[in-house]
């Protein structure tokens, strides 16, 4: 956007050495800009996949007396809580054993 405002500015309102100057300086923020979004961008890897459920807090939407269903970023998961867990309490992700998610109350 600096590029294509420094253009305008060039072609309709500065003079010749200024004009140039100013494209320069438009296509100098754009570079800058384009570095940091990328950097940004590159600052830690996406998690996704099953395993990056671990850690995550669920809630349970079926009774967990082993076996119950729990409700975590959106998704129904079936899980296992050793200690039980009620309906509508929270429970913390500590494994995952195939498709189902072994909790533990928080």
């Amino acid at each position: 956007m600096a590029l294509i405002a420094a253009i305008f500015l060039a072609v309709f309102v500065l003079p010749s050495p200024w004009g140039t100057a100013a494209v320069v300086a438009g296509a100098a923020i754009e570079i800058a800009e384009a570095v940091l979004w990328v950097r940004l961008s590159r600052r830690r890897r996406a998690q996704v996949g099953a395993e990056a459920l671990v850690g995550a807090v669920a809630d349970v939407v079926s009774a967990c007396r082993p076996e119950g269903s729990v409700r975590v970023h959106g998704e129904l998961w079936r899980a296992r809580c050793a200690a039980g867990a009620d309906p509508g309490a929270r429970v913390r992700v500590c494994a995952l054993e195939g498709l189902t998610l072994v909790v533990d109350p928080v």
